[in-house]
């Protein structure tokens, strides 16, 4: 059984290597958090609602999402979890390779709790790892 202060990470990206850099990266920061990977928006959106034969994703929780994805991208989910009543308080950080001030400006406005930029930097996963794990050890998160 889970205890229930662990935070669940949902990873969103429909490239399968992001993915396994992604776990492999945690992995080696020892990052202790359970991570699961969805395709893309559609995918996570099922996951957290537990709709469409899927089981609803563990409370709390923390959302990472790239942003192009071909069936529903990173800003789609977040305006689509803006409206869920039971989602829209969800916190989301977005992992890109855009650093347009207009796509940040949109993300912000959505409520995100920060905008990583991707870099071909060899420690900016590891810095990502870090950046999480404190995040989730020394934030409060709403009640499960």
């Amino acid at each position: 059984m889970i205890d229930p202060r662990t935070v669940n990470v949902l990873y969103v990206d429909d490239d399968d290597i992001c993915q396994m850099m992604m776990r492999r990266t945690f992995k080696l920061a020892k990052f202790a958090n359970p991570i699961t990977c969805a395709q893309d928006g559609i995918d996570a959106l099922e996951r957290l609602q537990g709709t469409n034969g899927r089981e609803r994703f563990p409370r709390p929780f923390l959302i990472l999402t790239d942003l192009n994805m071909a069936r529903m991208g990173g800003i789609e989910l977040l305006q689509e979890l803006r409206h869920d009543d039971e989602l829209k308080e969800s916190i989301v950080f977005i992992l890109s390779t855009s650093n347009a001030a207009e796509i940040k400006a949109k993300a912000y406005n959505l409520g995100v709790a920060g905008y990583i930029h991707k870099t071909n930097s060899p420690n900016a996963l590891m810095e990502t790892a870090a950046l999480l794990d404190t995040y989730c050890r020394v934030v409060e998160f709403p009640a499960a």
